[in-house]
């Protein structure tokens, strides 16, 4: 479980996320939706010290992240952050061997490259993995990077708005992989989404943010739901039951 109490960020005079205070889940995929500057990045980025928080505690699985040395910390939570630069040049294989690190300070055993070679497998990345980076469409490049995150093999994977740049079909992709990380193999998945339908279709549960708060919180049912949607995003959506998902028609 990832427990989150009293946590604040600012960035100057303004709060990037104010006084959160909010339990998630083991073993389940939790979406964080709201408008743009509502927090969302901000609240990850805290959750795996990226960015320090200026008041508060965030535990994970009762390891204090303030206070837990970075190579444990690297071998229980693994983030994508939602703008990703790399100062050497890089194949895709290089990149996912480069998130087997915490395990195997670049000497990399059999485990370490049976995991490379499933997170490539999981991706497609098959026939681009001698590709270099520089080469690659961005949707390619999040793919590499989101196959270099699974292979890191952690119980928590903190993940920001990962389906940046990416088309219809590997959206998807990545969707069903998360979801099948989750069922078959227990682990813990906090993303970003700014699509809902995705969030919709995909999570256990949703965490709404507005202005540097949690506005709403709660299982996917109850949170895709016209009242708390006008809450969060000041507009009227309807939702329709599609295939037994709640899809919502945000565009007409």
């Amino acid at each position: 479980m990832i427990n989150i109490r009293g946590v604040t960020k600012r960035y100057g005079q303004q709060h990037g996320i104010h006084d959160i205070n909010v339990q998630i889940a083991k073993g389940r995929i939790t979406s964080l939706i709201g408008p743009n500057g509502a927090g969302k990045s901000t609240l990850l980025s805290v959750m795996s010290r990226l960015v320090p928080m200026d008041v508060g505690e965030v535990s994970i699985d009762g390891l204090d992240v303030n206070k837990t040395d970075s190579e444990r910390l690297a071998r229980t939570v693994s983030i994508l952050k939602q703008t990703n630069d790399i100062n050497v040049r890089l194949t895709v294989e290089q990149l996912v061997e480069f998130g087997r690190f915490p395990h195997s300070k670049g000497r990399l055993t059999s485990e370490d490259k049976q995991r490379v070679e499933e997170a490539i497998r999981y991706l497609e990345l098959g026939p681009m993995r001698k590709q270099y980076l520089d080469q690659l469409s961005g949707g390619q490049r999040q793919r590499a990077f989101i196959a270099m995150v699974l292979a890191q093999d952690t119980e928590y994977i903190l993940l920001d708005e990962p389906l940046n740049n990416l088309d219809m079909k590997h959206s998807v992709q990545i969707m069903k992989v998360l979801r099948r990380l989750t069922d078959e193999l227990g682990r813990t998945v906090v993303l970003v989404l700014h699509d809902i339908n995705f969030a919709s279709c995909y999570s256990d549960a949703i965490i709404a943010m507005k202005d540097g708060q949690i506005v709403h919180e709660g299982p996917t049912g109850q949170m895709i739901d016209a009242s708390v949607l006008r809450d969060v995003y000041d507009m009227d959506i309807p939702i329709h039951n599609i295939n037994g998902n709640n899809i919502c028609v945000y565009f007409s």
